[in-house]
């Protein structure tokens, strides 16, 4: 070929590509907006019921349009604690039929309205006020860029008609399956989608390039290349996860193995449920060469493609299915060991869920809750502590305030990477009030610890309060206590009718530390109480006070006005 036709074909891949992967991107994020909490919903729809899991692998792909996406979201659950490995491999099995119908949209015949689509999606998003419409124009636009893009592929391919060298790398394609396996599986690994590389497969065979017989060898070996973003995904992570990601490589692996013996068989159902003939051509004018005068374009094989891919991951879904058992016994016996527990650490967000906006804030709103259950720990020992001087509490202590730090910096960490990405009005709010709640949670730990040192001067120095300072330390504690956890549990709710109630327990709080303040410097002028032991008492319900004004802070959070 001439250096202008290579150029055409580098440049029109390229770019074709290009546009194909960032519509399938902005058409995903607008999906997603739109699902918004649906998304936590289906998924909060998990159960050991497989067929539940693999109908919420299949909701859950259709929404973000990419299996991988959706198997390295599983896994980070998974390694999260949130799955277990039966669980997990439910809901992928679901994710690779989920992920078929990214090529039953592109399988229709719709590309001249690729322009306009760009035109209305792009114009909405830009000039729309109502939020939803520009979701909505997001996904229209995307919709466009992947079809123009596919389009543009196709145009570049024309060079290749002309092409004896390609003529046969194709003609060895077809009568090697095994080669067309490893390059579609080569082709996903280097794309890191599995959708563009059925987009390039599309389009070559559109273009009458390759034959249907080695267009379906091609998508056997997309379906092995797509679970390597998750096998890559699942490095570092847990013995389950990493058993979850292998899993999803074994059932792929095994389904293209007695599918490529099944080849003719299976390619004879799809042509019997598929209308027209796969290799039927339209001939285009002679051009170059007598291999060129063969080819022209093939109306019908794009939709025996699609439904190649959907059958095979459906009749795949429906053998592995009751054998999930079977497999997740496969995946422990081949990734032996045994998990090394580090309490210290984050245990539910993982950066693998960040594609997915609605489900990275629900799980960082998890971990928040992790974070104010431990905080309350803290001040009903810190308080325990301060009544009975048991020094054993303190490493318990020092370990869960090393926690609250760490779980801090996590998810502010997480929660910043989070707003770098295309996110809803709604999640950004979320993700305000998220960061508030972290550092007003870290800051209660904070004053904690303050406690617990004035508990330690106080027994070291063989202090002791009268009965009466006593009670008063015990009453404030309590209150302060209850306050927590009030706010935890409108948290759980989702309760943004606690705001009254929440003002009450503040001005009790004040009134209380004020009024405790009040009556100790007068037992001080009495003479009842000695200086140095007041000064003690008077920071104690200091630090109660602040962590009061902490969980005010907390409480607003919940609500949304902060």
């Amino acid at each position: 070929m001439s250096a202008l036709l290579n150029q055409q074909l580098l440049f029109g891949l390229m770019g074709g590509l290009g546009m194909f992967l960032f519509g399938m991107k902005i058409m995903s994020e607008g999906l997603q907006k739109i699902a918004g909490d649906k998304m936590r919903k289906i998924l909060a729809a998990l159960t050991n019921n497989r067929l539940i899991g693999a109908l919420v692998g299949i909701a859950v792909t259709a929404i973000i349009q990419s299996s991988s996406a959706t198997t390295v979201m599983v896994v980070g659950f998974v390694n999260a604690g949130l799955l277990s490995l039966v669980q997990s491999i439910g809901v992928v099995l679901g994710a690779n039929i989920g992920t078929t119908i990214t090529a039953q949209l592109i399988a229709f015949k719709v590309t001249k309205f690729a322009l306009p689509a760009i035109g209305l999606g792009a114009g909405l998003k830009l000039f729309s006020k109502n939020k939803k419409y520009v979701y909505i124009g997001e996904i229209i636009l995307g919709f466009g860029l992947l079809f123009y893009g596919l389009s543009t592929m196709k145009y570049a391919f024309n060079p290749l008609k002309t092409s004896e060298e390609f003529r046969h790398l194709f003609l060895l394609v077809g009568d090697y399956k095994l080669l067309g396996v490893l390059i579609g599986a080569l082709l996903t690994v280097i794309v890191q989608s599995s959708s563009a590389t059925i987009g390039i497969t599309l389009a070559l065979a559109s273009s009458g390039l390759i034959s249907f017989e080695a267009s379906v060898a091609l998508i056997l070996g997309e379906n092995i290349g797509t679970t390597i973003t998750a096998n890559l995904a699942a490095i570092g992570t847990n013995l389950a996860a990493r058993r979850t990601a292998f899993s999803h490589f074994l059932f792929n692996a095994l389904g293209v193995l007695y599918m490529l013996i099944l080849m003719p068989f299976f390619m004879k159902v799809v042509s019997s449920i598929t209308p027209g003939n796969a290799d039927f051509v339209i001939q285009t004018q002679a051009q170059a060469s007598s291999f060129a005068a063969e080819i022209g374009d093939k109306p019908y094989i794009a939709r025996h493609i699609a439904n190649t891919h959907t059958l095979f991951n459906i009749i795949n879904t429906i053998i592995f299915l009751p054998l999930i058992g079977v497999l997740a016994k496969l995946s422990t016996l081949l990734i032996r060991g045994e998990d090394d527990l580090d309490v210290l650490q984050v245990k539910f967000i993982d950066d693998r869920v960040l594609n997915t906006p609605p489900v990275a804030i629900g799980q960082a709103r998890r971990e928040t809750r992790r974070m104010a259950q431990i905080a309350l720990e803290m001040v009903e020992e810190t308080s325990q502590f301060l009544e009975d001087g048991d020094f054993k509490r303190l490493r318990s202590l020092e370990k869960k305030e090393e926690l609250v730090d760490i779980l801090q910096r996590e998810i502010l960490g997480f929660l910043v990477k989070l707003s770098q990405r295309s996110i809803s009005t709604e999640t950004s709010e979320s993700l305000g009030s998220l960061m508030n709640m972290a550092n007003d949670l870290e800051r209660i730990g904070d004053h904690c610890e303050n406690l617990w040192k004035l508990g330690i001067q106080k027994y070291e120095r063989k202090i002791t309060f009268s009965h009466m300072g006593e009670s008063e330390v015990s009453n404030i504690a309590e209150k302060t206590c209850d306050f927590l956890q009030f706010v935890i549990n409108a948290m759980d709710g989702e309760d943004k009718t606690i705001g009254a109630q929440a003002i009450k327990y503040e001005d009790e709080i004040d009134d209380l530390e004020e009024n405790l303040r009040t009556n100790h410097i007068e037992r001080l002028h009495t003479g009842e109480c000695a200086v140095h032991p007041g000064l003690i008492f008077i920071d104690i319900l200091h630090s109660y006070e602040k962590i009061g004004d902490h969980t005010y802070n907390f409480s607003e959070a919940v609500i949304g006005v902060k």
